[in-house]
């Protein structure tokens, strides 16, 4: 196993390790290629996970005061 970093580039749709672009352009660290790949499916999950828990959050907290 590498202690590589991988990096998904946001800009150019590309994967690519630490010597890549600048930070601001790209998603990661993950630990492989093929996840770093997967950035922006594994972003759109987490996204909608979260905002499952802020709706059921704000459904259970609409009959207090």
């Amino acid at each position: 196993m590498s202690d590589e970093q991988w990096f998904y580039c946001l800009k150019h749709g590309t994967v690519e390790t630490a010597d890549g672009c600048r930070s601001a352009d790209r998603l990661g660290p993950y630990p492989d290629r093929e996840t770093a790949a997967r950035a922006l499916e594994l972003a759109k999950e987490r996204t909608e996970a979260e905002d499952r828990k802020d709706r059921e959050w704000n459904a259970g907290s609409s009959g207090s005061s």
